[in-house]
Order: C-alpha cells, then sequence, then structure tokens
C-alpha cells in the first residue's frame, strides 16, 4: 500500500540522474513526491532556486505525482507545512550516511510523527554528486548520461562551452 506523499529535499544544484533515480524509486512507493530545494546558506549555488526549480521540472517531464517546491528553514517545518510524514533522502557511500543519521536523528528529535527513508543510490549512479558534476563541465569533461540532457546544456551554458 503506498503512503500519500513524501517529501525529497535537497539543493539540487544542479539535478543528476542520480538524484532523479530516487525520484522514481520514491514514487513506486509514495502517491506524491514533493522535490524540496533548500535554500542552503552553506553551498553557493550554480543556478538560482527558480532556475533549479524549472531545470527540475523539465527533468520529471511535468509529472503529475511530482511537485518541485522550494522552502527555507528547517526541514521538519516544511514537512509539517506540507503534511508530509516521510523524507527522502538518497545515500551514496557510508560518508553520506553517517552524515544523514545525524540530520535524520535530529529531525526526528525535532518532530517525532517525522520519519527518514534512506534508499541506495544505483550502482549506476553512486559516484555522482552535483559538485562533481560542475568541476567536470567547468574543466571541459562530458556529463552526458550522467545528467538530464536540459542540465547538461544549461552547464555548458554557465561555463561557456559549445
Amino acid at each position: 500500500m503506498k503512503r500519500k506523499v513524501a517529501v525529497y529535499p535537497g539543493s539540487f544544484d544542479p539535478i543528476t540522474n542520480g538524484h532523479l533515480d530516487i525520484l522514481m524509486r520514491g514514487l513506486e512507493l509514495f502517491d506524491k513526491v514533493i522535490v524540496a530545494v533548500a535554500f542552503n546558506i552553506e553551498k553557493k549555488a550554480l543556478f538560482t532556486v527558480e532556475d533549479r526549480l524549472e531545470l527540475i521540472q523539465q527533468a520529471v517531464n511535468y509529472n503529475e505525482n511530482v511537485l518541485v517546491d522550494s522552502f527555507n528553514g528547517l526541514l521538519v517545518d516544511y514537512v509539517k507545512k506540507v503534511n508530509a510524514r516521510f523524507v527522502i533522502r538518497g545515500l551514496r557511500a557510508m560518508s553520506d550516511f553517517e552524515y544523514e543519521f545525524q540530520m535524520a536523528s535530529m529531525n526526528r528529535n525535532l518532530n517525532k510523527g517525522m520519519d527518514t527513508l534512506f534508499m541506495m543510490t544505483s550502482k549506476d549512479y553512486y559516484f555522482i554528486s552535483s559538485r562533481t558534476i560542475k568541476e567536470v563541465t567547468e574543466f571541459g569533461g562530458s556529463v552526458k548520461g550522467l545528467v538530464p540532457e536540459i542540465v547538461e546544456k544549461r552547464l555548458k551554458e554557465k561555463f561557456r562551452l559549445s
């Protein structure tokens, strides 16, 4: 039996095929997944929040079961606001788990009714991060097959590559 709504938060700067893998698998468990773009003050973003929202919408082909939104502040407050109970987080490596476990534990402490579902990224994408995608593109490397085509195009535009 599917649950109603889950939140998939992140900076998504930019969204990768690894993110999309987690999202599509999340849709197998939930009726609707809210991709929630976080304003992260610790990260210097390449794309504006508005650009990221647009890229995600295009990457998911405006799927009616995916709501794309943004939030500022605590994730637990956003989850309450949208009447969700579950948060989806993707894991690539053990180092991801340590950080994500700490965050999930803090969120659970702040909201006892909120649970975090960890999903392992598929083997084809475990080495991908938004940061490495940006670095590879900036130095002229190919990210074909690692990000949606629209993201690849916009990255090339950002770094003025042909």
